[in-house]
């Protein structure tokens, strides 16, 4: 064989070397969160959006359409070895995950994959939310918001009120006379958001949902529902319903709550800040809408109330590149860039005191379409009390569950308020004695 005829074999071997084999492979890892509809389009726009600006990993985004089943897949998937390594897990799961020991706290990975991350930046009640006793923050503040309510402005000024309500008594005036002036729906009223209704009503005035400053004092915290003043709040939305002035408006009816605002056939609903987004894409021609703090009881001071949302957490389990990709991802969702546009499409609120300064600063609440998600901030930044900084309670998705109930029977049943709520808290105390048992021996982090 000449010198030429070897070369051109060598030459044809490197080439065909170079055609099979296989490219530098990216690292995979899978996330998997709560959301479904806009805010899940948004959540793969991100996820593109990361993959896209960076070679060395790929995200994999899964939707499990709601919290509740992300909260129940997750610990099966972990049980069986098949867990995601990233999940979301709503504000009511908290706890759960915390005692779980299943997860990697995410000051360590952060340090262990080279970030330095200036913890104290978070909102002092976004982080509490997700840290031991001691201030550790064991997962990544993720979609964070609280509730508001939001107003038809024509319907506020065809019965003469300037501005909005800041009081359940306001609310009223305003609602009785909108039922006069010929509104069928004044008030959209869905039972299944008790989180807005019971849990951010409690917050703002200082009310407890459990002994122990619900349950941040210890794991033998007990219900105190019936002893406070949902009670009474409870007994007025009562009233509220049966003069039809609160109007059902939910997924069994066929048109949920927001819906019909957005729609303009109810002229007052109370929803998560992070719908604000989503209400002005899809706010009907001629709506046209403001939101505002949720109301007070007369002779009150207001207090903060809880952050809602979720927070990402990382699974154990899973090797160490996976791990790396988890931190890049999360390290890609702290940049200044991300926390404004994640602000932006949905109506989150940007979870550190330099992300919001910097968005007030550029002018991102002084109009529409971002005007008033400055509200959420003010009131999460409230003076907090003994009961708002949060609830550390356990199996709480299922005491969520349980309140629902509870004010269905009040509307739909006639059942006596005192004894719907004092029904709840025995209910309430049963399972949290089950969650101490199953975590007898354990303390709080």
């Amino acid at each position: 064989m000449t010198r030429t005829r070897l070369l051109g074999a060598a030459t044809t071997l490197t080439a065909l070397a170079l055609v099979t084999a296989p490219a530098m492979a990216q690292t995979k890892f899978e996330f998997w969160y709560g959301l479904s509809g806009d805010l899940s389009e948004r959540i793969q726009d991100m996820c593109k959006t990361f993959n896209e600006s960076q070679s060395d990993y790929e995200i994999v985004c899964v939707s499990q359409d709601n919290y509740d089943n992300n909260l129940q897949n997750t610990i099966a998937a972990f049980r069986a070895n098949k867990q995601p390594t990233v999940t979301q897990i709503f504000d009511a799961g908290t706890l759960d995950l915390m005692l779980s020991e299943a997860y990697v706290p995410v000051r360590q990975l952060m340090e262990e994959n080279g970030y330095d991350i200036d913890w104290s930046n978070y909102f002092a009640g976004v982080g509490s939310y997700y840290s031991t006793s001691t201030g550790e923050l064991l997962s990544m503040p993720f979609n964070s918001s609280t509730a508001v309510i939001y107003y038809n402005t024509d319907a506020l000024a065809k019965v003469g009120f300037e501005g909005t309500p800041s009081t359940w008594t306001e609310v009223e005036d305003v609602a009785r006379k909108m039922k006069a002036a010929g509104y069928d729906c004044p008030v959209a009223f869905d039972p299944a958001g008790a989180w807005q209704w019971f849990e951010q009503f409690s917050a703002i005035h200082d009310q407890p949902i459990a002994t122990l400053g619900n349950g941040f004092g210890g794991l033998n915290a007990e219900m105190a529902v019936s002893k406070g003043k949902f009670v009474d709040q409870l007994t007025w939305i009562k009233a509220m319903y049966d003069e039809g002035l609160f109007v059902l408006k939910s997924k069994d009816t066929g048109e949920t709550a927001n819906d019909a605002f957005v729609n303009g056939k109810c002229q007052i609903t109370s929803s998560s800040i992070a719908d604000h987004g989503t209400f002005g894409k899809q706010a009907a021609e001629g709506v046209h809408w403001t939101v505002a703090m949720l109301p007070m009881l007369e002779g009150f001071e207001r207090h903060n109330s809880f952050v809602g949302g979720a927070s990402l957490w990382t699974l154990k389990g899973k090797s160490a590149e996976e791990y790396k990709g988890a931190a890049a991802f999360y390290n890609f969702l702290a940049t200044p860039e991300q926390t404004q546009w994640w602000s932006t499409v949905t109506g989150y609120i940007p979870v550190t005191n330099s992300g919001f300064e910097a968005m007030k600063a550029a002018g991102f609440y002084d109009g529409a379409p971002y005007k008033g998600r400055e509200l959420a901030i003010e009131s999460l930044t409230m003076p907090a009390g003994e009961n708002t900084r949060g609830i550390r309670l356990g199996g709480y998705a299922s005491i969520r569950a349980e309140m629902v109930k509870t004010i269905q029977s009040v509307l739909f049943n006639n059942t006596p308020v005192p004894e719907a709520l004092a029904d709840f808290d025995a209910k309430g105390n049963e399972m949290l004695r089950r969650f101490e048992q199953t975590y007898a021996g354990k303390t709080l982090p």
